[in-house]
């Protein structure tokens, strides 16, 4: 197989696999004046960046959309994150908006420990909402603090997935890694969570809880790109479990589209670099997050 080295290659990435398209779970689309000032927390290489991280994709909503269109992605999710109280429920109305005006876009939303946050979860389930984002880091609280435990179990009831920002990667604080993350599934092992980042740079205790849980997976947001590697290689050892994981639906296609400072083709010539199989290649670019969002 040719790597795709540039994104207009990528169409011709993903037809050698047999595919009908791309299917990612990990793109951002938000507010824009909230955008400008995730853009702006990125230039200034804010504490929880740490290093110098220039936006590839610097664009307008329909251009990247537009972009995201021409290189194959069928599907993507518009992640938005609450980072204090009171604006969960504003960013849900944007993002189910924009979702509903966008093909493609799965309908997306989050939240924030507080009060109410439960009955804005079951207003967003209800108008459509098919997928979560919570970012422990930029939020930062633990996934354990009480006011979220009645949200976690309705996503659970409910099999609405998840995607958790769990892991140190890039900066560690007080709520990230294993151990918070651990303590929620044991509270909630119904739990449909989707661990970003691969839970990098704990790569193997996210494989185990994995393993462990047979609703979780992980996303390949980042991992293995050449930018990635450099911070936070990925274990050796470790690639058999992942190439496992990834055959049995739990390894999905992430790329933090439009937030990345490469071409989005760099994260599929990297999972592409493992040579862990097309078999491998066809179900994380597509199939698994195909069947958890039934994509037809």
């Amino acid at each position: 197989m040719t790597l795709p080295t540039s994104d207009a290659e990528v169409p011709a990435f993903w037809q050698a696999l047999g595919l009908p398209g791309l299917a990612d779970v990990h793109v951002h689309f938000m507010p824009p004046r909230l955008l400008r000032k995730v853009w702006a927390y990125f230039d200034a290489a804010g504490p929880l960046v740490g290093v110098e991280w220039p936006i590839r994709y610097r664009w307008p909503d329909e251009e990247r959309v537009a972009h995201l269109r021409e290189m194959g992605v069928r599907a993507f999710t518009a992640l938005a994150y609450a980072h204090r109280p009171g604006m969960a429920t504003d960013l849900n109305n944007w993002a189910l908006d924009f979702a509903r005006t966008t093909p493609g876009c799965v309908p997306s939303a989050t939240f924030y420990p507080e009060p109410g946050a439960a009955g804005y979860v079951a207003a967003a389930i209800d108008a459509g909402a098919r997928v979560f984002k919570v970012h422990l880091q930029v939020g930062g609280f633990a996934p354990t603090v009480p006011e979220l435990d009645p949200v976690w179990g309705l996503l659970a009831d409910a099999g609405v997935p998840v995607v958790v920002h769990a892991g140190h990667a890039p900066v560690g604080t007080a709520h990230t890694g294993p151990e918070p993350f651990t303590q929620l599934l044991a509270r909630h092992p119904a739990l449909t969570a989707v661990v970003a980042h691969l839970g990098a740079p704990d790569y193997e205790p996210f494989l185990a809880l994995a393993e462990k849980y047979e609703r979780v997976a992980l996303d390949t947001t980042m991992a293995f790109t050449t930018f990635f590697d450099q911070f936070m290689p990925f274990p050796t050892a470790a690639l058999p479990r992942l190439r496992e994981l990834g055959l049995a639906g739990k390894v999905l296609l992430g790329s933090d589209f439009p937030n990345i400072p490469y071409p989005y083709a760099e994260q599929l010539a990297a999972l592409a670099r493992l040579d862990l199989g097309d078999a491998w290649l066809r179900a994380v670019c597509w199939e698994n997050t195909a069947r958890l969002f039934d994509l037809r």
